[in-house]
């Protein structure tokens, strides 16, 4: 593709001409004056019954992709506000965030978590946590992981009176570099 806009540059700013050098015979475009398609090209396929259903579907592929493409874009992907049941006001809202940083600052806490990352996925009404976790060297994954679900997130689910909280946790482990003792 780069390779056929350069040449289509080269030759629609005539550059052979104002650098005096000249293309191979073989070059399809030559000048300014030259067309990139020639009618023969632009009218081969117009009398075939195929052409102009195949011409509609493939532009619809496409308008489809930019839609697609463009709504993953606006898509938020960091939950607002989190809807909490409660006796006293039945719409209470509580910031996203601010439940993400307790969440992380509560699983920074625990044994064997170097850092914590923490974000909130899905519906206000149906939260997700996404969690990843970078543990330090002497932690065990199990044990970690076990005390994270039990404590932290189990925490979080019952303050903010939330029947379910499900989790996806990533753990990853911390890479020293090799040291020289000298």
């Amino acid at each position: 593709m780069l390779k056929a806009v350069n040449r289509v540059l080269l030759g629609g700013l005539d550059l052979q001409r104002h650098w005096g050098f000249d293309v191979p015979g073989w070059w399809p475009f030559r000048g300014p004056n030259d067309v990139v398609l020639g009618t023969e090209g632009r009218t081969r396929w117009r009398e075939e019954d195929w052409w102009w259903p195949a011409v509609i579907a493939v532009l619809a592929v496409l308008l489809a992709l930019l839609l697609w493409w463009l709504l993953a874009q606006l898509r938020r992907h960091r939950l607002g506000q989190v809807l909490i049941e409660s006796e006293d006001d039945p719409a209470a809202r509580l910031n996203g965030r601010a439940l993400e940083d307790a969440i992380e600052e509560e699983a920074q806490v625990l044994d064997g978590i170097s850092q914590a990352h923490v974000r909130l996925t899905g519906r206000c009404t149906a939260p997700a946590a996404r969690v990843r976790l970078l543990l330090k060297p002497h932690a065990e994954p199990a044990r970690t992981l076990e005390q994270l679900s039990r404590e932290t997130l189990a925490h979080a689910r019952d303050s903010a009176g939330l029947d379910r909280l499900p989790s996806e946790v990533r753990l990853r482990e911390v890479r020293h570099r090799a040291r020289r003792i000298a």
